[in-house]
Parts: C-alpha cells; sequence; structure tokens
C-alpha cells in the first residue's frame, strides 16, 4: 500500500513540476509555428478538404502537410453493376489551360491511341495511352489556351477508340455542362 501512495505522490510532483515546463515550450512552439501559418496552404473556412460539384464536374482540394492539390473531374459509371466506365481529372492553376488524366476501360486497341472531339470540331492528332492500372487504362491529356475555350463554351467531349478484339470503333461522351465554372474555380482555390 506504501509503494502506491509513494508512487501517486510521485506522480504529483512530476505533473506539478512538469506542467510549467511544458507550458513554457508550448508558448515558444507555438511562435515559432506563427510565422510557418500564414505560409501554409488554406483552404476557405480553414478546411482541409473541399467538394463542390458544378454541374457534371466535381472539384476536389486536399491539404496534406505544406501541399494543396486541386482538381476537376467527371465519371460516368455503368447503372447495372456500378463499374466506372471512364473518369477524367484535371488541374489548372490559371483558368486558361488545364492538364491531367483519363482513364478509359480495359478492352481498348491501345497502339491506336484516342483521339477527342468537342461538339463537332475535332482536335488535331490523337493521345497515346501511357499506362494501364486498376482503375482503367490511362492517357495523359493537356489542353492549352486555344482548347480550353473550346471546353468551357463547349457542350460534349467526345472520345473515340477502337475495341482490341474487334477493331470497332468506340465512343465515349463526357458532357461539358459546368466545366467553365469547375476549372476557374480549381485555380481559384490552387492560387488563394
Amino acid at each position: 500500500m506504501r509503494k502506491f501512495a509513494y508512487f501517486v505522490a510521485m506522480l504529483g510532483v512530476a505533473c506539478t513540476v512538469g506542467v510549467p515546463a511544458v507550458a513554457a515550450q508550448t508558448k515558444s512552439d507555438k511562435a515559432v509555428a506563427a510565422p510557418a501559418a500564414a505560409d501554409a496552404p488554406q483552404l476557405p473556412g480553414g478546411a482541409s478538404a473541399l467538394s463542390e460539384t458544378h454541374g457534371d464536374w466535381t472539384v476536389n482540394c486536399q491539404i496534406s502537410g505544406a501541399t494543396k492539390t486541386c482538381s476537376l473531374s467527371h465519371q460516368q459509371f455503368n447503372k447495372q453493376n456500378n463499374q466506372r466506365l471512364l473518369a477524367i481529372e484535371l488541374s489548372s492553376k490559371t483558368g486558361e489551360d488545364a492538364t491531367g488524366t483519363l482513364a478509359l476501360p480495359f478492352g481498348l486497341a491501345l497502339a491506336k491511341g484516342v483521339s477527342l472531339t468537342i461538339d463537332d470540331q475535332k482536335l488535331d492528332g490523337s493521345l497515346a495511352f501511357n499506362t494501364c492500372q486498376v482503375v482503367g487504362c490511362l492517357v495523359p491529356v493537356m489542353f492549352d489556351a486555344t482548347v480550353t475555350p473550346l471546353l468551357k463554351s463547349g457542350t460534349t467531349l467526345k472520345i473515340d477508340a477502337f475495341a482490341a478484339d474487334t477493331g470497332q470503333a468506340v465512343s465515349f461522351s463526357i458532357p461539358l455542362n459546368g466545366f467553365a465554372g469547375a476549372l476557374a474555380r480549381t485555380a481559384e482555390l490552387l492560387t488563394n
């Protein structure tokens, strides 16, 4: 019983003696951390993550440590089995251009790549697949300041590919409803 009473007494002494030292350390840590906090990335309302819907597009932002990552995306799912058919994720710091990745389903002729059309205007060239992963086959995309206005004012981004087994043309359509607002919001969140 004496050992227990001694242990409780020593614990009380340790806590009493340790509190000022811990409090002093916390104050000095706060003084050092204050300037760094001013430079830390922020989201509205001090949130560490944010998700907004702009028409058919979603804006997602997340702060991890000293890094803020924001993107706009669109996904489509098979209604029968809820499996993802395609996804596109883009980012832009200016709102005048965008870069990202298009994820398409397996079973496409990878060597033939894909071509893009905005409404009835076919974009020059074709885009090559980069790799295939669990999420699908990935195509890096880059829209410069000449293409982005077409996306902002357009109604549909069409992706043309070919089936690997039959060679038949396969088309996917991405609605551009909300694209302009989502792109502007992504740029705003990245620069503020």
